[in-house]
This record gives C-alpha cells, sequence and structure tokens, in this order.
C-alpha cells in the first residue's frame, strides 16, 4: 500500500513541475505517436475509412510538433525536468509520420 502510495505523490509530483505547455504538448504528441504507429494498410471499406481516420488523426495531432518540440526546448534549455521529459519524443517526425 504505501509503494503505491508512494508512487502516486511522485507521479503527481514530477508533473507538477512541469509547465502547462509543456504538458500540452507531451498530450498532443503522445496522441500523435499513437496514431503514427497505427496499420493502415488494406483496401477493403473498412480499412480505407479506417486509413482516413489515422490520416486526419495524425495532422490534428503531429502538425507542428517537430517545431514546437524544438521551442520547448530552446525555452527550458536550463530545466533538466522538462528536458528529460521532452527526451523522448524524436526530434523530426514530420516528414514521415508513419512508425515511432
Amino acid at each position: 500500500m504505501n509503494i503505491i502510495l508512494l508512487f502516486v505523490l511522485s507521479a503527481a509530483t514530477s508533473q507538477a513541475q512541469l509547465p502547462q505547455e509543456v504538458e500540452a504538448f507531451i498530450v498532443d504528441r503522445d496522441a500523435c505517436d499513437h496514431f503514427r504507429g497505427e496499420p493502415t494498410e488494406g483496401d477493403s471499406p473498412e480499412q480505407v475509412e479506417r486509413r482516413a481516420f489515422v490520416d486526419e488523426s495524425l495532422e490534428i495531432h503531429c502538425a507542428g510538433t517537430d517545431r514546437r518540440l524544438a521551442a520547448l526546448k530552446r525555452r527550458y534549455s536550463e530545466n533538466a525536468v522538462v528536458l528529460s521529459a521532452l527526451a523522448k519524443f524524436e526530434p523530426d517526425i514530420e516528414g514521415s509520420r508513419r512508425g515511432p
């Protein structure tokens, strides 16, 4: 029980240390990376519809994230907590949005 409470408190503390714009970026980019990994092959009507949905989702969640990531890294270049949170993201995904 104590371990679970410690984990929850630790996660809440680390999230509280991130500026709101960084948290918002992380939400968007996580959604982007999710859709980048979605399969889109096939020619059945359902697969074509799914491909259109994934392509639209990529446009919504991925557009501009390379630029936003670079800007956040510059803005918070002396904030180790922010840089650590942003380190998991590839810096150049908009040229090829498929596959994380």
